[in-house]
């Protein structure tokens, strides 16, 4: 007998009250956030890694109305005390707008979605859909901070299985070299993209064939463990397909077809074991005859006043974020390197540079070669203002070398501390890079180059910090300037290049910083 009530009941009044209220939020906070939807969206359209979050909100909305049954027994109503969580949502959202996060505006546009269900339709209502709920947080495209451990754990399992089956190996970073060519582990080798699938399916293989918990679990812990395996074979094998065919096979676009057959016939498999343990749906008893409830009724009234005392709270972020930029302005700073710089260091005419980083949209690029007693120091400044979440200080994209470049391989990345004058002990980021096979005419076989950020005149090496003292700036209305200031000369640390970038940059990441300054109030 179905559980479904019957057509000439009509929809219980509590839910005639509630779920309005609920469609008319959602769209609003839709509405409200809508530049954060969009680049959600935008990133699902022209990443692959996360194209199967167009997916979800359908399997949300279906996996909801496999709930109807259930739903049948149940009376909305509105929770006000979820309003705290919503304010708190509101919060992360805007710190992560001052940091230009985009994972923390979107998970905060997410929750609040969610939320919204538990507000309007009440703490019952929201445990029947409980899972259906927290699928949707598979549309925030979040996971791509695991490809260089991934990449790296890629590159440790490949070289370990060639060395155990016979093949000599050198390795440089991520490339390396076996008898038959070169090979390179770059970001489509990672595996991001199938530990990401594997999970979001999993996940939903075990919600719809499991009913105990712990075997949902385990499941979702294997839906994540088989990927990253998957992937280490699958490398291994495209590398050895290479190897033993002359280069003939799995060296061009083909690598790739076969890397995800391969990886669907794992996930098929996963799905064929999984499958013996499945246990059945418990049936439901009838839905009973949903009588009117005065407290329900009660509770419902407050829906569209609820919905609207939550719309209040979630415009206070735009208005905060409006009176933080007030009177600022967006013109291009004037940033001028020094002509002459402590220890007899001079600026010296700019020569065809062998090496240049990649920055994503920087307000303004400043460099400058130095030189002293026949050495040469470059001093390479990207410097940002009125960061968005295409251009930012803090990016992911804002890189040394791309993975696929011909000419240079990061072979050495650490960190070190310096101490300067005036400022205590800065830690820098540093990295070596060594020649490729393809040697351009007067390219260098090495390059040491030595990283920090400059926020709120404070020098880091770290991402994170850097955001938090960006954030700390702007939240006093003094804007979101920031550098990332790069010093590098050619050689390597056994050349004394660690050296003298050390003496350089004790006496000169002070004066460096002035001229920073002086960009930062000439607005």
């Amino acid at each position: 007998m179905s559980a479904v009530p019957a057509p000439a009941m009509g929809m219980p009044t509590p839910w005639r009250q509630a779920l309005p209220g609920l469609v008319i939020l959602i769209i609003a906070i839709i509405a409200l956030f809508r530049d954060t939807a969009v680049g959600m969206v935008a990133i699902w359209e022209r990443s692959d890694t996360f194209a199967h979050a167009f997916l979800v909100p359908p399997i949300s909305l279906w996996l909801i109305w496999r709930c109807r049954h259930e739903l049948a027994r149940l009376l909305p109503a509105p929770q006000p005390l979820v309003l705290i969580a919503m304010l708190a949502c509101a919060v992360l959202w805007l710190l992560g707008d001052l940091v230009a996060v985009n994972a923390l505006t979107q998970f905060a546009l997410v929750s609040m979605l969610v939320l919204a269900v538990p507000l309007m339709l009440g703490l019952q209502v929201s445990r029947a859909i409980l899972f259906p709920l927290g699928f949707l947080f598979f549309c925030v495209p979040v996971g791509e901070f695991l490809l260089p451990t991934l990449m790296e754990a890629t590159a440790d399992f490949t070289i370990a299985a060639l060395q155990m089956s016979g093949i000599p190996v050198y390795r440089e970073g991520l490339r390396f070299v076996i008898p038959s060519g070169a090979w390179s582990v770059v970001e489509a080798c990672s595996g991001v993209r199938y530990l990401i699938a594997s999970l979001m399916v999993g996940t939903l293989f075990a919600y719809l064939n499991y009913r105990s918990m712990k075997r949902r679990w385990i499941f979702a812990g294997i839906s994540i463990l088989v990927p990253v395996v998957a992937n280490w074979l699958r490398a291994y094998m495209i590398v050895m397909i290479g190897h033993l065919s002359d280069n003939k096979l799995a060296t061009g676009v083909d690598h790739i077809v076969y890397g995800w057959v391969f990886f669907g016939i794992v996930i098929m498999l996963m799905f064929i074991v999984g499958a013996r343990w499945a246990e059945p749906d418990v049936p439901l008893p009838d839905a009973p005859v949903l009588r009117a409830d005065p407290q329900a009724m009660r509770k419902a009234r407050w829906a569209l006043p609820i919905a609207a005392a939550t719309l209040a709270v979630l415009l206070l972020p735009a208005g905060v974020l409006k009176m933080m930029d007030h009177g600022l302005t967006t013109a291009a700073p004037a940033l001028v390197l020094p002509e002459k710089l402590e220890g007899s260091w001079a600026a010296a005419p700019e020569v065809n540079t062998v090496w240049q980083p990649i920055f994503e949209g920087p307000t303004q690029v400043a460099t400058r070669r130095y030189v002293r007693d026949g050495r040469q120091v470059w001093v390479y400044v990207a410097y940002y203002r009125s960061q968005t979440y295409d251009r930012k200080l803090v990016n992911s994209q804002n890189i040394l070398i791309g993975s696929n470049d011909l000419f240079w391989n990061n072979v050495r990345s650490s960190s070190r501390s310096v101490d300067i004058a005036g400022a205590g002990a800065v830690k820098l980021g540093t990295a070596e890079l060594l020649a490729t096979a393809n040697v351009r005419p007067g390219q260098p076989a090495r390059l040491t180059i030595w990283q920090t950020y400059w926020v709120h005149d404070t020098f880091t090496a770290s991402d994170s910090w850097a955001k938090v003292e960006a954030a700390l700036e702007r939240l006093q209305g003094r804007g979101d300037d920031g550098a990332s200031l790069l010093i590098h000369t050619e050689g390597g640390r056994e050349e004394g290049a660690d050296a003298l970038l050390e003496s350089f940059t004790k006496i000169n990441l002070q004066p460096l910083a002035v001229a920073l300054r002086s960009a930062r109030a000439r607005r």
